[in-house]
């Protein structure tokens, strides 16, 4: 990540700064260990990366017999490089799933 770079939400919530973004990668790994992206088609423009596939974790870790704690989603992301480094990362995602396994737990 660069210095000043800035991370935006699928909500539109930004984040600015490569130390409080690796903060808040911290946080979201406890909420999701196992969090992780799967790329099935990406496009170069220069710097700009448009990045097409998938998201996926279990909440806590916590396997349970349904699966209820995992999740899986489209998604689609917005890169922007500068010098070999990430600038911006943009999520466009529909989170609700997510959200609802949270605030059930």
């Amino acid at each position: 990540m660069t210095d000043d770079h800035t991370f935006i939400d699928a909500h539109g919530n930004e984040v600015t700064g490569r130390d409080k973004m690796k903060a808040g990668w911290a946080g979201y790994f406890q909420w999701f260990p196992d969090y992780e992206i799967e790329i099935t088609h990406l496009f170069e423009d220069g710097p700009n990366i448009a990045a097409f596939g998938f998201a996926r974790g279990t909440y806590k870790g916590l396997k349970t017999p349904g699966n209820e704690n995992y999740w899986q989603l489209p998604a689609a992301w917005h890169i922007v490089t500068e010098n070999d480094k990430i600038k911006l990362w943009q999520v466009y995602a529909d989170t609700k799933i997510p959200f609802d396994i949270i605030n059930r737990s």
